[in-house]
């Protein structure tokens, strides 16, 4: 009996559908016409008996799974994280903790403001590593940078797109800030908050982060701002007439509630631990702002 070689496989059992040979009859018989076959008129002879169909195997998908109802946790091993809300008040330490425990194991949201030069982000950064739970530290510099091909700097002049990257910094650092505190991890952002723009200052950081957050002042005397702004370099690096005006901008906060630090003659270790005592006390009793 001879077999046509590269005739295409039969479709599968019951499909209903009728395949055509594209391989040359061995004999250079036409093709069958498509279409339903002839009645039979009996059975061929040496025709063999039917066989009974088997069902072709299915390539195997894994264990099938019922459908997860809308709404049920993720099973794709991804960790479920709860979502960041506006920030409440830090609950105090206990009476029983002693007064130079600072903020202890308090999970707490921090503003620390200051001017180019007062040191906020070394500080702030210290405090973050220093403290016995965890805590992010979040510079509203770094993240304004984040912006690489179209950065709108300040120096070459304030304008719409500056102003519009520093909005959108500060909101990008609190949903991070509120993202961090939903998951128990504290948070410090420093930035350079003027007294004199409430809405898009201080009362817009309220608006991003929620109403726990805690601001302290970091402010030492002009002649170390000056100094410390000099060992600066790129865009960080400002003049000296302009750092002269920002930090007179910045005394404006003397008189404003808000707890003020001049860390003019402290060094970085020193002044972690003043903000810590700081806001332990702020904790205790939150300035009105």
């Amino acid at each position: 009996m001879q077999h046509v070689v590269g005739a295409p496989l039969p479709p599968p059992h019951g499909s209903g559908q009728v395949w055509a040979s594209a391989a040359p009859h061995p004999h250079g018989a036409p093709h069958p016409p498509v279409g339903p076959p002839p009645a039979p008129q009996g059975p061929p002879p040496h025709t063999p008996a039917p066989q009974p169909h088997i069902p072709t195997p299915q390539p195997h998908s894994g264990p099938q799974h019922a459908p997860v109802p809308s709404g049920a946790r993720d099973t794709t091993g991804h960790i479920q994280l709860p979502p960041g809300g506006p920030v409440p008040l830090p609950q105090p330490p206990g009476a029983a903790a002693p007064a130079h425990a600072g903020t202890g194991n308090t999970t707490l949201a921090v503003l620390l403001i200051g001017p180019a030069g007062a040191g906020k982000t070394t500080v702030a950064k210290y405090w973050a590593q220093s403290r016995r739970v965890p805590t992010a530290h979040i510079s509203l510099d770094d993240v304004r940078e984040w912006v690489c091909s179209g950065f709108a700097d300040p120096q070459s002049g304030w304008n719409d797109h500056s102003e519009a990257q520093y909005r959108l910094a500060r909101r990008t650092c609190g949903f991070a800030a509120r993202n961090f505190l939903a998951n128990n991890i504290s948070c410090i952002v420093d930035d350079a908050v003027f007294p004199d723009w409430p809405v898009v200052g201080l009362g817009g950081w309220k608006r991003h982060v929620g109403p726990g957050l805690l601001p302290v002042v970091l402010l030492p005397g002009l002649e170390v701002v000056l100094e410390r702004n000099a060992k600066r370099s790129g865009n960080r690096r400002l003049s000296d007439e302009e750092v002269a005006r920002i930090h007179g901008r910045m005394a404006g906060w003397y008189g404003s509630g808000l707890p003020i630090i001049d860390n003019s003659q402290f060094d970085v270790a020193t002044t972690a631990r003043l903000l810590d005592e700081t806001l332990a006390r702020a904790m205790a009793s939150p300035p009105t702002w």
